[in-house]
């Protein structure tokens, strides 16, 4: 088990044991220099937010358990001037290598053409160790990345090829990406609301809504 306390978090409201639902929230160190973020679980927040912002000037953005922490104002004083991405559903699944279902159309494999794709390029700036993968077909141009994202835990990210969209693909792209993760390891995604098929997606593939996240460059990074 990973030992950044928001992954501990993470893995524990998987499990159905989420933190008290009192409205407060708490800090924690980012997971990545450069990156940062702000999670809400249901009643409670967590700022994964550098030494430069004090818990004074956190308290002072009127930040809580119950959206404040999420809100566009408390966004951009973090951020200060930076990148901040959507806010988005935070999903968590397990790995199922060896114990894949059926209906996955088959192994992934490395996928070095891909490696210019946007989803790849957006999941370059932010995550590490990253694998791009994808169906054996050359003229499939669909993607699964994974690397280690959120809270330094195992991040899947995933595109369907536009031409093989509207029959389930996506559902069976984000099954076969798990299935290229050791079973039982922890998976994170994260999927804007407004996605609809691809958290549809998501969801049907047997991955889990525990929050919410928004991640944020701060200016200077």
């Amino acid at each position: 088990m990973t030992s950044h306390p928001l992954a501990r978090l993470i893995q524990a409201a998987a499990e159905g044991q989420y933190p008290a639902p009192h409205g407060g929230w708490q800090r924690v160190p980012p997971w990545r220099d450069g990156v940062e973020a702000v999670v809400a679980f249901t009643g409670h927040a967590v700022l994964a937010v550098g030494t430069r912002v004090s818990d004074a000037e956190l308290t002072k953005l009127d930040v809580d358990g119950f959206g404040g922490a999420h809100h566009p104002a408390v966004l951009a004083a973090l951020a200060a001037g930076g990148w901040i991405d959507s806010l988005d559903g935070l999903l968590v699944g397990r790995g199922t290598a060896g114990t894949e279902p059926r209906g996955t159309g088959g192994a992934l494999v490395p996928r070095p053409d891909l490696g210019g794709h946007p989803r790849v390029g957006f999941a370059r700036r932010l995550r590490e160790d990253l694998q791009v993968l994808g169906r054996a077909d050359p003229t499939d141009a669909s993607v699964v990345v994974l690397g280690r994202g959120i809270a330094d835990l195992t991040e899947l990210s995933f595109e369907l090829d536009l031409d093989r969209r509207g029959a389930g693909g996506g559902t069976a792209l984000v099954r076969a990406g798990l299935a290229a993760v050791p079973a039982g390891e922890t998976v994170v995604a994260a999927c804007a609301p407004g996605n609809a098929a691809s958290m549809r997606a998501l969801l049907r593939a047997g991955m889990t809504p525990v929050g919410s996240i928004q991640l944020y460059t701060p200016g200077g990074s």
